[in-house]
């Protein structure tokens, strides 16, 4: 039996290969027009922020989504792009050493999976390499997200693939995934 490739992280990976040289090109636009004179307004404003978020976003896609080469991921390339991505939820990765790309990419996934429930904001604690908690005013019910984390559904929709994903990572570590969920917090580990 041959080995397959994993075509659904190569394609994340092609996907943000792909984007980030047009969002790349549009915060360039953004800088030289700042340099050239042109006030700075609000709409400006507004672009750069939002290419600041894609740019972002598709750094941590590339890991999430993308394939897990036998590589390492620093620490500090994770706590900055993580930091690029604060918004309403906010993530604090106090992991003190370099993790394998395999196991960044788990933390990632799980890391969405936490966010799902924090529609309303609040921090996540990344804490070791295979231990996550939230914490924040109020969660979202997410049993259902969370049973597919847990194998015991396979009813996954498009806006919830970062669970099915974190599970198979998962297995593939020779984990099993454990939540805690209170009122106001999560914990997850492996």
């Amino acid at each position: 039996m041959t080995d397959r490739p994993d075509l659904a992280a190569l394609i994340g990976s092609r996907i943000c290969h792909d984007l980030i040289g047009p969002i790349a090109a549009i915060g360039n636009g953004v800088e030289l027009l700042a340099m050239s004179g042109t006030p700075q307004s609000p709409e400006m404003e507004l672009i750069a922020s939002s290419v600041a978020q894609a740019n972002a976003r598709v750094r941590f896609f590339r890991v999430a989504f993308g394939v897990s080469a036998a590589q390492t991921v620093g620490r500090a390339e994770v706590r900055e792009i993580l930091a690029d991505m604060a918004g309403r939820v906010t993530v604090d990765w106090a992991v003190p050493q370099d993790l394998t790309r395999a196991e960044t990419k788990t933390l990632f996934l799980l890391i969405q999976c936490l966010e799902t429930a924090m529609a309303f904001g609040g921090t996540i604690t990344v804490d070791g390499a295979r231990s996550l908690r939230a914490e924040a005013r109020r969660l979202r019910d997410a049993a259902p997200q969370w049973a597919i984390l847990t194998g015991q559904s396979q009813d996954v929709t498009a806006s919830h693939i970062h669970f099915a994903l974190a599970a198979e990572e998962i297995r593939a570590a020779g984990g099993t995934p454990r939540i805690e969920i209170t009122e106001t917090s999560i914990h997850l580990s492996y």
